[in-house]
């Protein structure tokens, strides 16, 4: 009898351990609206994921990134219009919480950092190649007699054939 109760008690706690990853998935509450559910997922594919690397908080499955999605639906249930809802985000998390931040003197060096770092690397292989590559006209200056005396001795045969 025990043996049966110990049987049925351990399947029970095996059966739950398979079920625990399904616990860990989190689906977002849609809004009633669809006009205004429309509104969310549009604002969500411009907003980063702060988690993630480059990926929307739409694309996202971070907690942080569901956490953002239901503080922007609950921005537009409150009545904000979409810049609102986004500009209400930025003042928590910054420029760069957008997927395209605004072109200011903050994020300068974001938008042309690369295209610096790009033509500073391209300037640093011509100096370098440059610095390394041997002069086009080779000296032609005619051998002396001394040196012709040489070069005979080192061939053995008095010359080239």
């Amino acid at each position: 009898m025990l043996m049966v109760v110990l049987r049925r008690l351990v399947l029970a706690i095996c059966l739950m351990g398979l079920a625990a990853p399904a616990w860990s998935i989190a689906v977002d509450t849609p809004l009633d609206d669809p006009v205004l559910e429309a509104r969310a997922h549009a604002i969500h594919k411009q907003l980063r994921c702060l988690v993630c690397q480059n990926q929307s908080i739409e694309d996202s499955n971070a907690t942080l990134a569901r956490d953002l999605r239901m503080l922007v639906r609950e921005r537009i249930t409150a009545g904000d219009s979409d810049d609102a809802a986004i500009r209400f985000i930025v003042v928590r998390y910054g420029d760069w919480v957008l997927l395209r931040p605004p072109v200011k003197s903050g994020t300068v060096l974001l938008w042309f950092g690369p295209a610096l770092l790009l033509i500073l690397a391209i300037i640093w292989l011509v100096i370098s190649y440059r610095r390394r590559r041997p002069p086009l006209v080779a000296s032609t200056a005619p051998l002396s007699a001394d040196e012709q005396a040489r070069l005979k001795a080192l061939l053995g045969d008095g010359g080239p054939t």
